[in-house]
């Protein structure tokens, strides 16, 4: 009994040590492997992505070396053309909303509005042809008095304002600057639609690939009712809304709301005749 005694007494705490030796050791193995898993997966996740702390990632590093946010080289030039591509867009709206406004509703015999802004638009759909005969000034004066005050204000902008002032609002300066631009141009755009003969060969070129206001493509408006199509800068947004249907909606909602018809001046203006007079 003593020879075993001690036997047991000893080999008991000898079982429990290995075994809790063991686990700690096993333990180690499996947290050094996730550590040292988990560190290189923080390594690349640290030197390929946004760190949590720093969304725009920009704190951590150099000026010069700037991967994420908006003073990103990549990024600035994505806005960039953002911007550019949004003003022509708001150009085409925009002349689509103008020529649709003086084409459907109003009359010539309006004071002041009658006489000096729609008349034009009912001449042009009699004589298609009439404003290729307009001189530069005539053609495009309208639509560069609106644009104008504006470009001054973007110099006054650019000479005088803190280059921090200027930074923040520079997409937005672009945008409006593309937006005069086409806004200006406009009118110059639909006259070449009408010209047939004797353009330069790269606004023929323009007119192809549909960069500016092609003159097939606006032929489609220009067949009676000339209820389509209105969207004169570049026409990129006239098939668009077409598929939205989205003047017939604007007509309704108008024609409910006021009673007045959609063309019913420019269709009087269309079926006029000469009266002829026997003696």
């Amino acid at each position: 009994m003593c020879l075993s005694s001690p036997t047991l007494v000893c080999s008991c705490p000898t079982s429990s040590m290995a075994s809790t030796t063991t686990a700690p050791v096993k333990d180690d193995l499996i947290s050094n492997k996730l550590v040292t898993d988990f560190s290189s997966e923080d390594i690349l996740v640290d030197k390929n992505s946004m760190p949590e702390d720093d969304p725009n990632g920009n704190t951590l590093h150099e000026a010069h070396n700037i991967r994420w946010g908006p003073q990103h080289a990549g990024a600035k030039l994505l806005a960039s053309q953002y911007t550019n591509v949004l003003g022509i867009l708001t150009a085409d709206f925009a002349s689509g909303i103008v020529h649709w406004g003086a084409d459907t509703w109003g009359s010539v015999d309006m004071p002041f509005i009658g006489r000096n802004f729609l008349r034009p638009f009912r001449e042009h759909h009699i004589d298609p042809t009439s404003i290729t005969r307009h001189d530069f000034i005539e053609t495009n004066g309208d639509n560069f008095a609106v644009i104008v005050p504006y470009l001054f204000y973007m110099a006054h902008k650019f000479t005088y304002f803190s280059d921090a002032d200027i930074k923040r609002s520079y997409n937005f300066e672009v945008y409006m600057f593309l937006l005069a631009i086409f806004v200006s141009m406009t009118n110059q755009f639909h006259k070449w639609s009408h010209t047939y003969f004797g353009l330069p060969s790269y606004i023929v070129f323009l007119q192809r690939y549909h960069i500016i206001l092609p003159r097939k493509h606006h032929r489609i408006h220009h067949v009676v009712p000339h209820d389509t199509y209105f969207c004169i800068t570049t026409g990129w947004l006239n098939r668009p809304l077409e598929m939205i249907k989205f003047w017939p909606w604007l007509e309704a909602i108008v024609e409910k709301y006021t009673g007045a018809k959609p063309r019913s001046d420019d269709l009087a203006w269309a079926q006029k005749t000469e009266k002829v007079h026997d003696e």
